[in-house]
């Protein structure tokens, strides 16, 4: 579920820079970047817990250590994006 939520924000993102660089609307899908970022930070905690619970801790040494700093790169990342279409003034 994280993986998908996550390409969701990825998308929303950049169809929320493009949308901006057109001089469009914005705030719709910073909205959906922003909360769908929120829900793969959610989702990927989720499972890491149902890990710790079913003690596979094979599959936490798997993910936990690659996908964590993966996904502070994705979040900053989200923020500076989001950022730029609420910050930058665009000159018309």
């Amino acid at each position: 579920m994280w993986l998908v939520s996550g390409l969701a924000s990825i998308i929303t993102a950049v169809l929320n820079l493009i949308s901006w660089t057109q001089g469009k609307e914005t705030s719709y899908y910073r909205f959906a970047s922003v909360s769908l970022t929120a829900l793969t930070m959610c989702a990927f905690y989720s499972d890491g817990a149902k890990r710790v619970m079913a003690e596979d801790w094979g599959g936490l040494m798997d993910i936990m250590p690659a996908m964590s700093s993966a996904l502070w790169v994705c979040v900053i990342a989200s923020i500076l994006i989001n950022g730029i279409t609420l910050f930058a003034k665009k000159s018309r």
